[in-house]
């Protein structure tokens, strides 16, 4: 669903994009109602259409849903135009913990409260029985203020449901690379091994995501 600068959806108004990856992309919008800025994430039209997509991004859409925590991204609402469903989602000021690293690794007065606003927005999720399985840096919002929002939880599922075929293939793209349709769903590099391996995951597989998260912040490299 590609979208462009002053196309309106609803009462949204799109300014411009925020970024794009496997899950969807994501524009800033204008909310004409309230008066504020907003976040749309959309399927990319290849697949718009695709059951499967469709039903993890309404997944997305329950999750957040059910985590009110300053921590999460929150999201304002699901919605549907010209036959696509976007969901309008919190914006947040700052920059991912991606970029920030980009610049080297985080002094401990600083990255001590980050990983701590982590661990406590990754504590309601799985308190509510929510596996995140892609933490990483550039899922992770360093608002304007310094404080971490956990973003993206487009293949979040709950503890009960997260398992995989074992003879599944293994991702093999690079640490940073968007999931691939086909394959092992996650980020190589900061999946567990259970989840690499194609296990049944639960929340052990976040910490050990955020270990490997908290190491890079402190070193400014990953572990392995």
């Amino acid at each position: 669903m590609a979208l462009t600068s002053g196309t309106r959806l609803g009462p949204y108004e799109i300014v411009g994009p925020l970024g794009a990856g496997g899950m969807g992309e994501v524009y800033l919008a204008r909310d004409s109602r309230l008066g504020r800025e907003v976040a749309i994430k959309a399927l990319p039209d290849a697949l718009a259409t695709d059951p499967e997509r469709l039903a993890r991004f309404e997944r997305e859409a329950k999750v957040l849903a059910s985590l009110n925590h300053s921590g999460v991204g929150a999201i304002y609402g699901l919605e549907e135009a010209g036959g696509h469903r976007y969901l309008v989602l919190e914006y947040v000021q700052g920059e991912t913990l991606a970029d920030r690293l980009k610049r080297g690794a985080i002094p401990l007065d600083e990255a001590l409260p980050l990983a701590k606003q982590i661990a406590e927005a990754l504590e309601t999720a799985h308190e509510k029985g929510i596996v995140h399985r892609d933490l990483k840096p550039a899922n992770v919002m360093v608002t304007d203020e310094g404080r971490a929002k956990v973003l993206d939880f487009g293949l979040a599922r709950s503890a009960e449901s997260v398992s995989f075929d074992p003879d599944s293939p293994t991702l093999a793209s690079p640490a940073h690379s968007p999931t691939i349709a086909g394959v092992i769903m996650g980020t190589a590099g900061y999946m567990s091994p259970e989840q690499a391996r194609g296990k049944i995951v639960d929340k052990r597989s976040d910490i050990f995501s955020f270990g490997y998260v908290v190491f890079e912040m402190l070193t400014g490299n990953g572990p392995f």
